[in-house]
């Protein structure tokens, strides 16, 4: 609950941030400074687009534009796995390291035909249904 209520805080700092903002521009229309799209753009993790485009009281599509700009470029799927086609099976267990954003998935899979194997890294790589 209390992670709750700091998000809460920082939405309403930002709020009143921006009314600041808006009360001493030089004329109306006057671009968002980058700064503030950029908490902004943080808030949305925590908010969501919507929420925190209607707290801010800032246009949605161009807050999600902005959001959109700020990602990461998305990471390529792998292709192709170089499968040797001398053994049928490891002579060992396998160890297989899914690396994540927030995490590190590791796999043991022991005595595992290759083939198998080939299906099951297509299967977590999303290349399989």
């Amino acid at each position: 609950m209390a992670a709750t209520k700091s998000t809460e805080r920082r939405l309403e700092q930002v709020r009143r941030r921006l009314e600041r903002w808006r009360q001493m521009r030089v004329y109306a229309h006057a671009p968002m400074p980058p700064r503030l799209w950029a908490v902004a753009v943080a808030l949305t993790r925590q908010h969501g687009l919507y929420r925190t485009a209607r707290a801010l009281r800032v246009d949605y599509g161009a807050l999600k534009r902005h959001v959109e700009a700020a990602a990461p470029a998305p990471r390529e799927r792998p292709t192709f796995v170089e499968i040797a086609a001398a053994e049928s099976r490891p002579r060992e267990a396998c160890t297989i390291e899914i690396d994540g954003p927030r995490t590190t998935l590791r796999l043991r899979v022991p005595d595992l035909p290759l083939s198998e194997l080939a299906t099951l890294g297509r299967l977590l790589a999303g290349l399989e249904p």
